[in-house]
C-alpha cells in the first residue's frame, strides 16, 4: 500500500488563493481548505451540519487556516516542502499577509487518508434535487432526491466544500436533456456525475491528474452513467473534440484566467461557463478577465470565502 506525506501549511485567508497555487505550481495534485471562517459562516445555517462531525465544530474557533496537501513518499518531499516554504515566505514581498506560514508533514497510507475523509462526510442535500452520499453511508431518499453515491479516495471533491455546492446548484438551473457539459478539472468526478444525473446527455470530464482520473470513473461507474460520461486524463485543448452548452470548472481563479482565453473555443454559441474555487478577494479579477475575453457575466454567487461567477459567451 502507498504511503503519502501530509502537508499541513498554518496561513491566513488572504493568502489561501496564493498558497493553493503554488501547491499547484510546485506539483501538489490537489488541496482540501480548512478554514474557520467557513465554519463560523455555516454556524448560521445549522441544517448544514448534518454532514459534519460534532467534534469538528471546534474548529471554527480557531484562527489559522489550513491548506493541505498530499504528496507520494516517492517523490522528493525535501525538496518539495522547500520549495514552498520559500515561495509562501516570499508572499510577504507582495503585502500577503501569510500568518504564521508553518508547515507541518505527518504519513499517512491510503486506506487511512479516506477513513479520515469519514469524520467530515456524511450525506448532504447540495442543491435543490441532488443529495450526496458518502458510498459507506445508508440514506432514505425522498421523492425527486438525485443520489450521488461518492468515494473521494485519494481525489478531491465531495460536495460539501461551498465552491462544489455552487457549482452544483448552477448546474441545476442549466443543465438539460439535451446538453452537453465539459468538466474541467475533475477530481471526484462529482460535478460530471451530477450533471449525467441532472439529465446531461454527455458529459466529458477531464483532469491533470492520473489519481482523479482513476477514481472519476470508479465514482461514474459507481452511480451508473457511464453511457453519458466519459473521463479523460489530460489538458482540455489537447483532448477534448466537440462544444458544450455548459462547460464547469472548480479549480482556482489563476487557472480559470487562464482558461477564460481558450475555453470559449469549447463552447457553443450562448454557452454557459461556470468557475469557483475563487477567493472573495479575486473576484473582481477574474470578472474582468472573463469580459476582456468576451463574456458576458450573468450572475455571481457567494458562499462564505467564496464565490462562482456564471458567465455567457458572447457571439
Amino acid at each position: 500500500m502507498k504511503n503519502w506525506i501530509e502537508i499541513d501549511i498554518k496561513t491566513t485567508t488572504e493568502a489561501v488563493e496564493a498558497v493553493t497555487n503554488i501547491l499547484y505550481e510546485t506539483g501538489a495534485n490537489g488541496s482540501i481548505i480548512e478554514d474557520p471562517k467557513d465554519f463560523l459562516f455555516q454556524e448560521h445555517n445549522p441544517l448544514d451540519w448534518d454532514y459534519v462531525d460534532e467534534g469538528l465544530l471546534s474548529k471554527g474557533h480557531e484562527e489559522d487556516v489550513i491548506v493541505k496537501t498530499y504528496i507520494s513518499e516517492e517523490k522528493n518531499v525535501t525538496e518539495f516542502v522547500e520549495i514552498i516554504k520559500q515561495r509562501i515566505l516570499g508572499l510577504k514581498d507582495f503585502g500577503i499577509d501569510i500568518g504564521k506560514g508553518i508547515i507541518d508533514l505527518g504519513k499517512v497510507n491510503e486506506e487511512d487518508w479516506a477513513n479520515n475523509w469519514k469524520a467530515y462526510y456524511k450525506p448532504t442535500k447540495v442543491g435543490e434535487k441532488v443529495v450526496v452520499k458518502p458510498t459507506w453511508e445508508e440514506y432514505t431518499p425522498n421523492k425527486g432526491d438525485l443520489i450521488i453515491e461518492l468515494d473521494p479516495g485519494m481525489a478531491f471533491g465531495t460536495g460539501t466544500h461551498e465552491t462544489t455546492s455552487m457549482c452544483i446548484n448552477e448546474l441545476e438551473n442549466y443543465v438539460s436533456n439535451d446538453s452537453t457539459v465539459f468538466d474541467i478539472g475533475c477530481g471526484s468526478g462529482i460535478l460530471a456525475i451530477a450533471a449525467a444525473k441532472l439529465g446531461a446527455k454527455d458529459v466529458v470530464a477531464v483532469d491533470l491528474d492520473e489519481v482523479a482520473v482513476t477514481v472519476s470513473k470508479e465514482n461514474v461507474a459507481n452511480n451508473n452513467v457511464e453511457d453519458s460520461v466519459k473521463v479523460l486524463y489530460g489538458n482540455l485543448t489537447e483532448v477534448v473534440d466537440g462544444k458544450a452548452d455548459i462547460v464547469v470548472a472548480n479549480i482556482i481563479a489563476d487557472i480559470i484566467k487562464i482558461l477564460a482565453k481558450d475555453v470559449s473555443d469549447f463552447m457553443k454559441d450562448e454557452a454557459v461557463f461556470i468557475s469557483s474555487g475563487i477567493i472573495l478577494a479575486k473576484v473582481d479579477e477574474v470578472k474582468e478577465c472573463l469580459k476582456n475575453n468576451g463574456f458576458e457575466i450573468i450572475n455571481v454567487n457567494r458562499q462564505g470565502e467564496w464565490a462562482a461567477i456564471v458567465c455567457k459567451k458572447n457571439n
